[in-house]
């Protein structure tokens, strides 16, 4: 069985990068919105794994590790502010976060 290249793993990162960028310039749904925002971070994490096994050390895991723990921070911090909008405007439309003030 052949092992896969650099281009094979770089490739599916960029798609699902790629696929989170459209999918959060285009829907208006906030919980879509950080979904997306999480495939993009799941993108960015294949290529950190993909470079770092191909130059043999393993800082691409470590910087892969860093990205999880920021979606992870990302995820809790969006379910509350989804939570808060929902409640105040009673809608999870992304133009709603217009007409609140601080």
């Amino acid at each position: 069985m052949e092992t896969l290249a650099l281009q094979h793993y770089l490739a599916v990162g960029a798609i699902l990068f790629g696929i989170g960028l459209i999918g959060f310039m285009c829907r208006r749904n906030l919980i879509v919105m950080f979904l997306c925002t999480e495939l993009m971070f799941q993108g960015v994490a294949i290529n950190l794994v993909a470079f770092g096994h191909f130059w043999g050390n393993f800082s691409g895991q470590a910087f892969t590790i860093f990205v999880l723990v920021i979606a992870a921070a990302e995820a809790s911090l969006a379910l509350g502010l989804v939570v808060l909008l929902f409640r105040q405007k009673n809608t999870l439309d992304a133009d709603a976060w217009r007409e609140l003030k601080g």
